[in-house]
């Protein structure tokens, strides 16, 4: 499948008590890639929240990757992301299996690229490129980064880090194939804006 478009990335805080409701919303308005991603340490709701996402990307046609946790997307059959404190690729394309998604953090590193996609990676990410709430303090990329990425690494090219509605079509029309976005997404009030929000991050595709 071709990976191009939007790229919504779960928050437990933010969708605290709207969880699956939001991420639906977000899928009814297209969703390309969908990352489960969780850092605490309640395995069996992580377990739980993961199933629970599996099945609704199974109805909406959507992929599935786990953040950080091979073991847990094998045991769902789904992708994984890994960031650079995670170790290589190379044991994860192995368990997984040749056809899983496998996306690698590069933050603002064309090296990190051409290393993650001799292991094996799906696609590389790179950011943050603007200021983040979920990690205010990362490391930025520009826009030249992403011509750079396009000429060195033959991969889809995901963006990440502060991307809202307002800064995200200078990213596309540089090469980014995926706009990961966390708060600019799921930062709404309603269900339907969510829905509208996700609509409108992919029509920046269509032009």
């Amino acid at each position: 499948m071709k990976l191009r478009g939007l790229y919504a990335i779960t928050d437990s805080q933010l969708l605290a008590g709207r969880f699956l409701s939001y991420v639906e919303a977000a899928l009814a308005g297209g969703v390309c890639l969908l990352q489960y991603r969780d850092k605490s340490d309640d395995a069996a709701r992580r377990l739980r929240e993961a199933e629970a996402l599996a099945k609704l990307c199974e109805r909406y046609g959507t992929q599935l990757v786990i953040n950080d946790d091979a073991e847990l997307a094998a045991r769902l059959g789904v992708g994984v992301h890994l960031g650079q404190t995670d170790g290589p690729l190379t044991p994860a394309r192995a368990l997984l299996g040749r056809d899983a998604i496998i996306g690698s953090t590069c933050h603002a590193q064309l090296e990190l690229a051409e290393q993650a996609a001799a292991e094996g990676a799906s696609y590389v990410a790179f950011g943050r490129f603007f200021n983040s709430v979920t990690k205010p303090g990362a490391p930025a990329a520009d826009l030249a980064l992403l011509g750079q990425a396009r000429a060195r690494v033959q991969l889809p090219i995901a963006v990440i880090g502060g991307i809202t509605l307002d800064n995200a079509a200078p990213l596309v029309a540089q090469g980014a194939d995926l706009l990961a976005v966390i708060h600019g997404l799921f930062g709404a009030d309603s269900a339907q804006e969510v829905t509208r929000r996700a609509r409108a991050f992919n029509a920046l595709f269509a032009s």
